[in-house]
């Protein structure tokens, strides 16, 4: 029998690796989040699945919160933009990516809440905010009002996505629900007239209609509400 050598190999003997690159950085970032979780995508967690230092890494990204908004960035790329082509009315095909933005982030409920925060810059970002101008300027809307208006959509469906995806993970989620019902539905009429008069309606609704009807209401007001005159005045 040949005894196992104890010498090491040499380094010229292993593979070279791949040599680091943002984009391959990123992916093993959403890889790692797909698999075990926002909060493990750490530069060390990274390092460790590249077989680097963690100091090589910050030559690429500049710290987690930057790699955190480059994954969400990476994620955009599933939202369905071919909601906005075709016929029909330019608000629905509007909801319709707005839905699916908020679809991709309930998927992913850490992400969703670390999007309150980051600000994404990336090529997704700016096709998925290029859309949804176009799809403002298709309703007429004046440019001002689209600008400042997307915020307000994209901000609206990020909020909404961490709140649902939060709950969704609550183990007392329906408990407190159930109990939210009876409070709106016994609190007294002689104090709280108007909650009791619209208790049902307070309650009422699926999420998805919900949601639809949010996009509906601020896409409504974004047309018709002018942004205030922002230009200095003179003295």
């Amino acid at each position: 029998m040949t005894p196992r050598s104890t010498n090491p190999t040499s380094r010229r003997q292993r593979p070279a690796k791949p040599a680091l690159t943002r984009e391959g950085i990123v992916a093993a970032a959403t890889s790692i989040m797909r698999a075990e979780g926002l909060e493990k995508v750490t530069m060390r967690r990274l390092a460790q699945e590249l077989d680097t230092g963690p100091a090589s890494l910050y030559v690429y990204v500049a710290n987690t919160a930057e790699l955190h908004a480059a994954v969400l960035d990476e994620l955009m790329g599933e939202v369905d933009l071919d909601l906005a082509e075709g016929g029909g009315d330019w608000r629905e095909r509007l909801v319709g990516v707005l839905t699916s933005y908020t679809a991709v982030l309930f998927a992913h409920p850490a992400l969703a809440r670390s999007a309150l925060s980051a600000r994404p810059g990336g090529e997704h970002y700016l096709r998925l905010l290029e859309r949804l101008l176009a799809l403002l300027d298709d309703g007429g809307v004046p440019r001002a009002q689209a600008a400042w208006g997307v915020d307000v959509l994209l901000q609206v469906a990020t909020a909404t996505a961490a709140e649902h995806a939060t709950r969704a993970q609550s183990p007392r989620a329906e408990a407190e629900w159930d109990a939210l019902t009876r409070a709106v539905h016994e609190v007294p009429e002689d104090t709280h007239p108007h909650v009791r008069a619209m208790a049902g309606s307070l309650l009422s609704g699926s999420p998805q209609d919900r949601l639809g009807w949010y996009f509906r209401t601020l896409i409504n007001g974004i047309a018709h509400t002018a942004v205030p005159d922002t230009r200095p005045r003179g003295h």
